[in-house]
């Protein structure tokens, strides 16, 4: 087949105009058109009044050979990649062991769901709750306060990324297109067909609930073993090499084969590895306060005319503004028509994060605006990232009124630098509740005053992004892994064999897709390995 690329047309163009531009594109006529299908829609909006959607098709015609040399120097017409999945092996008859995953979010999910299809049987470990439960739990802090620390945000079936905007794009380098195994399966498991070819797909929480709940049916029913509210608590080494886990309840399972996939916020079983002696460095993140503003007006500023368009929907932004202190601010986790919620996972802490459903048609817009740091921020062992957010997240804590309630403060008065007492045209989405304040003991001040030179600068990119009513709220600490587990060519620890460090916790992700094609990476050199 041929691809296409870069094929655009008008935002309302009538159904058969594709068509149409196809043959012209290609210089053929109707009879040589067998059939087309579209890869990837996504839109051109530098001019917001006249949008226009871009396409990637592939076409099968009856002379692709001659298309393709007439057209040569054209470069956006090209065969099209085969980016079909193929397993690197399957298991053998008879295995002497199982491997182990720890974790069941994106990563560890696509990790178990390809060794379960390789036939490796893999043994899944999470210390939260199955999804169903753990979003009960979740809703509890949110509506009444009520934390618990195994079952929430972070930790539970799915990770962090159910209770987040469902965002399926990423900017990694992909060449095997494993991105494209990913979206498959995720349309297997009931996720909208329309992800497969979307320029920016997403899912939305409810809607992940249940797709979840679908890639452990088809990893259980291939043989695998997800067992939950089973913490790791110990991982046994012997002269350098794995050779089984330690559960909260005593149980020893034997493996000489662990995949680390807990997610950026395990500072438990960070700590362990650490002292159990695996090689971990700090590395950099990201610090700052979720903004809210009225979705109307996000559209407004992006869409122009079309703000609206069923084709466009929510419309998002991103945004970046290098600081006079040197410091870069950036917008981070943007959730169009979404909610900000509550993200700890300690007691005593309050941290923020966004999360938006499938039809993102909350009424206001947030994303997260976050200063970078790096390991000079915080000097001393390689945990002390996580030290340093354990500060922040306990000060909010305190700034909020100790209830689980965020500091919050509307962006004129940040910028004005007076503390909040009234709320004005924005009313905070954050539960259990959002407590006025002044903000600014919140972070470092390199940070706060980063961000209030970035806030103006965003604004003449997108008018009214510095509207005084506008509501800031804190803290975001959880942009990413505060430590990175090194891991050698074979992706496996550098210096304990058998433990294989994956996701974002382990500091080689970013996001739901990034997890989870990292997952299928990692679970392939595992079974390689195990054969």
């Amino acid at each position: 087949m041929l691809r296409i690329t870069e094929l655009k047309l008008p935002l309302d163009h009538p159904e058969n105009q594709l068509k149409t531009a196809i043959l012209n594109r290609l210089g053929i006529n109707a009879e040589q058109l067998i059939t087309h299908t579209i890869f990837r829609q996504g839109f051109d909006a530098r001019k917001r009044n006249v949008i226009l959607l871009v396409y990637t098709v592939d076409v099968e015609t009856t002379n692709e050979p001659a298309i393709l040399k007439r057209l040569s120097d054209d470069p956006h017409i090209s065969l099209t990649p085969d980016s079909t999945y193929r397993f690197v092996t399957q298991a053998p008859k008879e295995l002497a062991q199982r491997p182990v995953i720890i974790g069941t979010g994106p990563c560890g999910l696509f990790a178990g769901l390809i060794l379960a299809q390789m036939g490796f049987r893999p043994i899944i470990l999470e210390r939260g709750k199955e999804v169903r439960e753990r979003t009960k739990d979740t809703f509890g802090l949110w509506r009444k306060g009520q934390f618990n620390p195994e079952s929430n945000v972070q930790f539970g079936e799915g990770g962090a990324g159910t209770f987040s905007d469902g965002k399926l794009h990423t900017q990694i380098k992909d060449p095997n297109h494993y991105g494209r195994k990913v979206l498959t399966e995720l349309v297997k498991a009931g996720a909208p067909p329309e992800i497969l070819h979307v320029s920016k797909p997403h899912i939305g929480t409810f809607r992940l609930v249940t797709v979840v709940e679908q890639l452990r049916a088809t990893i259980e029913s291939l043989g695998g073993e997800i067992r939950f509210q089973s913490r790791v608590d110990d991982i046994l080494i012997d002269n350098e090499q794995v050779r089984g886990v330690v559960l909260a309840n005593g149980e020893t399972i034997n493996t000489d084969h662990v995949l680390l996939a807990v997610g950026h916020s395990a500072r438990d079983t960070f700590k362990m590895l650490y002292d159990r002696g695996v090689y971990i460095e700090a590395k950099p993140f990201s610090i700052g306060f979720r903004i809210e503003h009225p979705q109307s007006l996000i559209d407004t500023c992006r869409w122009g005319s079309n703000a609206g368009h069923p084709l466009l929907g929510a419309a998002d932004y991103k945004l970046v503004h290098h600081c006079s202190n040197g410091r870069s601010v950036y917008s981070f986790c943007m959730c169009p028509g979404g909610t900000v919620v509550a993200a700890t996972s300690e007691a005593g802490h309050v941290v923020t994060n966004g999360m938006s459903q499938y039809s993102r048609n909350e009424r206001n817009a947030n994303s997260g605006i976050v200063v970078g740091i790096t390991p000079d921020d915080y000097p001393g062992h390689p945990l002390a990232g996580i030290d340093f957010q354990r500060h922040l997240e306990a000060n909010a804590f305190k700034l909020g009124g100790e209830t689980y309630d965020a500091p919050g403060q509307l962006v004129g008065d940040f910028l004005a630098k007076r503390p909040s007492s009234t709320l004005g045209s924005v009313q905070p989405s954050y539960t259990p509740g959002v407590y006025l304040c002044d903000l600014s003991p919140a972070l470092p001040q390199y940070a706060i005053t980063a961000i209030r030179e970035a806030i103006p600068a965003f604004d003449k990119k997108i008018k009214g992004f510095a509207m005084n009513d506008a509501v800031l709220t804190g803290v975001e600490t959880r942009t990413s892994s505060p430590i990175r587990i090194k891991r050698n060519e074979h992706f496996q620890s550098l210096n304990i064999k058998g433990l294989y460090p994956a996701g974002e916790g382990a500091g080689y992700a970013g996001g739901i897709l990034s997890a989870a094609v990292d997952g299928i990476k990692v679970a392939e050199a595992l079974a390689l390995a195990m054969c």
